[in-house]
């Protein structure tokens, strides 16, 4: 049977789920319909925001080598990425030194966990409005079986669910401008999560604040939609104050 376009969507965003959380970088093949500076650039930038950045083993330092290997092109077109990326605050380049992946400071992360708070909550107060009905059921879809507890296989699984939630909620609220500002902070949102969810019982609080705020979005509660989501985020703030110090200040 012939692929389809939805065929290959489904193929990529697999791929791309089971890339989020690693701690190295998983550099997808490149699509043909992009002029080969786009090429690199996209499939850069996809490799370091679906890596897990904050874990103990992320390798940060990029080799323009290796990459140049991976990609089977000459290092001129990746330095011309890696700039782009140096200017979307992404990367790092030290002269003599490479490439790192910037990861932001402890306080620089609170900062951007409250900015999402904020941009998070008015796009669940706008989803009240204009969600259908059956794109805020399949937020519950999500959590059936869902309990927060297991190993770390069911952990991880979680983790991929909490993420994917949490965009959806971006999504609904029907705003670009919305999500083009979350998607800028995103790369460290996603990793954050990640790495918290498993600490303090985080996991089985997280379905229950999932649970209401789904709730609230049945009944179209505008107010409480916004402030039960913004409270989720600002939650996350104060664990990350109170219990995180692998973040440097």
């Amino acid at each position: 049977m012939p692929r389809t376009d939805a065929m290959d969507n489904d193929a990529q965003e697999t791929d791309e789920m089971e890339a989020a959380g690693s701690s190295g970088l998983v550099v997808q093949p490149i699509e043909a319909n992009f002029s080969l500076k786009d090429r690199i650039y996209e499939s850069l930038k996809n490799a370091i925001t679906t890596m897990n950045i904050y874990a103990d083993d992320a390798e940060l330092r990029l080799d323009e080598r290796k990459l140049s290997e991976q990609l089977a092109i000459s290092r001129t077109p990746i330095r011309e990425a890696l700039a782009r990326l140096e200017q979307e605050g992404l990367v790092h380049i030290v002269p003599r030194k490479g490439v790192f992946i910037v990861r932001k400071t402890k306080r620089e992360v609170l900062e951007m966990v409250t900015v999402w708070a904020a941009l998070e909550g008015m796009a669940a107060r706008l989803a009240t409005d204009v969600a259908s009905d059956r794109d805020i059921a399949e937020l519950r879809t999500m959590f059936v079986d869902a309990d927060g507890a297991g190993a770390k296989a069911d952990i991880d699984e979680y983790s991929a669910k909490n993420i994917r939630f949490h965009q959806t909620i971006l999504r609904l609220g029907g705003c670009q401008l919305i999500q083009d500002m979350a998607d800028n902070l995103f790369i460290h949102m996603r990793s954050i999560r990640a790495r918290t969810i498993g600490e303090s019982d985080r996991a089985k609080r997280s379905v229950i604040d999932h649970l209401e705020i789904i709730e609230a979005l049945e009944n179209r509660d505008a107010e409480l939609a916004e402030r039960l989501v913004r409270e989720h985020s600002m939650n996350l703030a104060r664990h990350i104050e109170q219990h995180v110090d692998y973040l440097e200040d």
